[in-house]
């Protein structure tokens, strides 16, 4: 009951916090509100049900399982508790150390937040990490009018290349169709290539990004292909590929030829940035096309409606569609097609008749009266994206450069040159949602901030009191930076939440400290009596459940195997936070407390000191 008097409040002002934080995350629309979502609804429960029982059901199991124990302790406790005393002893002689000198340790938080600020700026920012999903995905290319014999000649180099690595198990190619670029035809082919299972790839060499960049050295032995492979994208539905996806536009619907000549120049001043990997378009114009040439004035002159032509080009060379018609249950779809005999050749046009009327009566005529034709080429196929022609360009970034900084170099490419041609460029799949998470995640932490401070300003029924909590974050923020920078590793979205469950956490441990300063101070102690002892009743539980969510978070860090690079991102953060915010920031919150009070007393025109008839505080032994 002594215990619950103590801890009641900070229990429920930490529930209260971590649960608030993620508040206004669910407002987050698209991908990132999803991922942000998931993260809520887990920690809030989760937090509720332990706030819940950390209330009712853990001080019922003191009360029946803690026994008072009079003999001496084992030698391993004691040890411990002498230990942890003098570790104890130390940090309260530090935090006093603070208090005395505020101005150098404003002065030391003031850096730690320029810092922070500063390595926000240098840490390479990203969407999602690249994650080794077990497989990848491998597109060939080869000149327009190539036959199936050629294409299937690659595959079988590229087979017999993917075999020698020991850690593909396999291939599964698919010729005549590009799942990538969304393409058909005789001269392309798609190659799945699955790997063995994580446990038998523990090697550097054996993750899928380093099994990428080495078979490229192989595509380069084969001049007759555009060969290109691709990670699986890290969400499935996020795109046909990892790595990034542009569109780039003809607003005007000009000539093709210069459209791919503009294409083919924005890849070439791409591919000169050091942050681009691998970037590559199938957007070309050299694809065999026979072009029909209607003689309108000679078929006007003949009796021939231009319409009559286009539809009977369409129904024996293409397909046109007549009507429906139902048997045995089932609906067919009725469309007319000349056998292939009759168009397997350019001179087999005349072959077909079209209808003419004139004076002297109704007589059928051969199509090539009105109808030349010559080859030609062209782009195949047209893609439009936003209503407009469009090329699409793949890629990835190269080893040790983020998504984010590849995409930055492709605007760069675009405003040099596209945008003074008159072309446009857009984001599509995976690019598209980085693109638009813009500052979604900045205005998540802010706002959680704020939440988190009209949870406190309520609990504490003070505006003040609030920022000697609100203080600590910085450093749980800086420290997560630091680990990040440290490691090489980049600002993706599941580090940023990450951030966002840090303020939370963080303020935990200011809470311990603040919620039992303020009732000393409220009692009439002077505040920075009143954070010193608050400071040295609450280490034990500080230092005890810190170390136990970090060495909760360690295996995340260490992780390896499926989803690795995504717990490494979320836990690496995570755990350089928690060890900033316990061991740095725990020094700076008693002179943060302490400075608040001297300045709300001094706006208020009065202090507070401790009353001479104030009993002495009964010496807890173990500072428990």
């Amino acid at each position: 009951k002594k215990a619950m008097e103590e801890v009641t409040a900070p229990i429920i002002a930490i529930v209260l916090v971590l649960a608030a934080v993620f508040v206004p995350v669910g407002f987050l629309g698209g991908v990132t509100g999803q991922l942000y979502k998931q993260f809520a609804i887990t920690i809030a429960i989760s937090v509720t049900i332990s706030g819940f029982v950390a209330l009712t059901l853990s001080p019922a199991l003191c009360a029946l399982v803690l026994s008072p124990s009079h003999g001496p302790k084992p030698g391993f406790f004691r040890v411990f508790n002498r230990a942890f005393d003098w570790t104890r002893d130390r940090y309260v002689a530090g935090a006093g150390l603070v208090i005395k000198r505020a101005g150098p340790a404003l002065a030391v938080f003031g850096v730690v937040i320029v810092v922070g600020m500063m390595l926000f700026r240098v840490i390479p920012p990203s969407f999602l990490p690249e994650e080794d999903q077990g497989y990848f995905i491998t597109i060939v290319q080869l000149p327009d009018g190539a036959s199936m014999q050629r294409t299937t000649e690659v595959i079988r180099k590229l087979e017999k290349y993917f075999m020698s690595v020991p850690a593909i198990y396999s291939t599964n190619a698919l010729v005549g169709q590009n799942f990538v670029f969304g393409t058909r035809g005789p001269n392309t082919a798609t190659m799945f290539t699955p790997l063995h299972h994580w446990d038998r790839r523990k090697q550097p060499g054996d993750h899928v990004k380093a099994l990428i960049g080495a078979a490229f050295g192989a595509f380069a032995k084969i001049p007759e292909a555009m060969v290109l492979s691709f990670n699986a994208p890290p969400i499935r539905g996020l795109g046909a590929t990892g790595g990034f996806a542009v569109q780039i536009q003809d607003p005007g619907g000009g000539d093709f030829k210069k459209f791919s000549a503009v294409a083919q120049e924005f890849v070439a001043k791409a591919r000169q940035d050091p942050t681009i990997g691998v970037i590559g378009t199938t957007f070309r114009v050299s694809s065999p096309r026979l072009y029909a040439h209607v003689n309108r004035e000679r078929a006007k002159a003949l009796g021939v409606p231009i319409s009559e032509v286009f539809d009977t080009l369409q129904a024996y060379w293409g397909n046109l569609y007549i009507n429906d018609f139902v048997k045995f249950g089932r609906v067919y779809r009725v469309q007319t097609e000349a056998d292939p005999q009759y168009r397997s050749a350019p001179a087999d046009i005349a072959k077909i008749y079209v209808r003419a009327r004139n004076a002297q009566g109704t007589t059928m005529i051969p199509l090539d009266t009105v109808v030349t034709t010559e080859f030609t080429s062209g782009p195949d196929p047209v893609t439009h994206f936003n209503g407009f022609n469009a090329a699409l360009v793949l890629g990835m970034a190269a080893p040790g450069a983020s998504s984010g900084q590849a995409l930055e170099t492709l605007a760069r490419a675009s405003e040099e040159v596209l945008i003074p041609q008159g072309y446009g460029l857009d984001w599509s799949g995976i690019s598209y949602q980085e693109r638009k998470v813009g500052r979604q995640s900045a205005l998540a932490f802010a706002f959680g901030l704020l939440m988190v401070f009209l949870v406190l300003a309520a609990q504490y029924e003070s505006w003040a009191v609030p920022f000697a909590v609100i203080l600590a974050v910085p450093f749980g923020v800086f420290g997560a930076l630091a680990a990040v920078w440290l490691l090489g590793m980049t600002n993706d979205i599941y580090f940023q939440i990450g951030l966002v469950t840090l303020i939370g956490l963080s303020a935990k441990n200011a809470i311990l400290i603040v919620e039992f300063a303020n009732r000393r101070h409220e009692a009439g102690m002077s505040a920075a009596d009143a954070a010193i002892e608050g400071a040295r009743l609450r280490f034990r539980p500080i230092i005890m459940t810190s170390m136990a969510f970090i060495l909760g978070v360690t295996p995340l860090v260490l992780s390896t195997g499926a989803g690795a690079a995504s717990r490494h991102s979320i836990g690496t953060g995570v755990l350089g936070g928690m060890l900033a915010a316990t061991f740095l920031a725990i020094f700076f919150v008693p002179m943060f407390f302490t400075t608040i009070r001297k300045f709300t007393s001094r706006r208020s025109g009065h202090a507070t000191t401790m009353p001479k008839d104030l009993p002495p505080e009964p010496p807890v032994e173990g500072g428990r």
